[in-house]
């Protein structure tokens, strides 16, 4: 009982720590501190620890420290859930995932500062990290068995649910990667207005950065219209089982509460804290999305 409570509190503190690692590196993207420990990893601007802190060195160096943090947290999480709930079909996949992702997050960051990526690829960073984070999320989840509290073994799903589930988890990768490379390509501002790049004219963007940041928005907005009908169909034939009328309500909301951090981030001219919600919220949701996919790997065919 007493270790159950403990792997308990360990698992909230990764998923934590998970947290402030994405945020951490929305934070690095967003304030332009990349470099702020110059070419060299994993010292800071050949240091240990750095002797001249400044703004960008702080940030830099802060993220490092709460990713290989977080990381040996991560990795004995991964240990004792796969020794203490490997029965549970799910927990040495989830366990493997969260680690291999978020090692791979970290390397793709080295070689971003020792030898300098592309935009395309340096927009995958946040992507993994959030792969790394849905499995720890999931593992947390599993491990205070909230599949029993909901009765998820009790699930009925029907087809279409099913596969508006999968597809829309994996369509919002996409949104995911769209909107980091957005900000990886410098094209957060390239339109001013919203919800058209100027909404005095209607016509196609004019350049690459025109076509990133609007491409974005184009993907924004059919999720959040996938998943309010997801939300509708749930809340029409799935009253009978909580975790999955709650769940997608749940989205819905967050998906709105996206969209509308999205708009102010264009109208607040970058604004930090508006900047990093928005990132919050996306991660929120592919958690969520995640689960969702989990509960229908276990449910079995609702006839409709």
């Amino acid at each position: 009982m007493q270790q159950s409570k403990y792997i308990k509190w360990f698992a909230v503190a990764a998923t934590v720590g998970m947290l402030l690692i994405l945020l951490g590196g929305a934070l690095v993207t967003k304030t332009d501190s990349g470099m702020g420990c110059g070419r060299s990893w994993p010292s800071c601007n050949g240091e240990l620890i750095p002797a001249e802190i400044t703004t960008e060195v702080l940030i830099e160096f802060s993220h490092r420290l709460v990713t290989g943090a977080v990381g040996i947290l991560i990795l004995v999480l991964g240990v004792w859930s796969w020794i203490k709930y490997g029965h549970i079909r799910e927990t040495k996949f989830l366990a493997a995932m969260a680690v291999f992702f978020l090692i791979l997050q970290a390397l793709i960051g080295a070689a971003q500062v020792l030898w300098g990526q592309g935009d395309f690829i340096l927009a995958l960073h946040f992507g993994i990290s959030l792969i790394s984070f849905a499995s720890v999320l999931l593992l947390t989840l599993l491990i205070f068995e909230v599949d029993r509290k909901f009765d998820t073994d009790r699930l009925a799903i029907g087809n279409k649910l099913k596969f508006h589930t999968i597809a829309v988890t994996l369509y919002s990768y996409i949104v995911v990667y769209t909107g980091a490379l957005v900000r990886h390509t410098e094209a957060s501002l390239i339109c001013s207005d919203w919800p058209l790049c100027r909404n005095d004219q209607f016509a196609l963007p004019n350049n690459m950065f025109e076509w990133v940041q609007m491409g974005h928005r184009a993907a924004a907005g059919l999720i959040v219209i996938w998943l309010g009908y997801i939300a509708w169909h749930a809340f029409k034939n799935y009253k009978d089982q909580r975790a999955i009328y709650w769940g997608w309500i749940t989205a819905f909301i967050i998906v709105l509460l996206q969209a509308t951090t999205g708009m102010l981030v264009v109208l607040t001219k970058l604004n930090l804290a508006v900047a990093l919600l928005h990132s919050l919220l996306i991660s929120l949701l592919f958690g969520l999305l995640c689960y969702m996919v989990l509960l229908v790997s276990r449910s079995r065919v609702k006839k409709s």
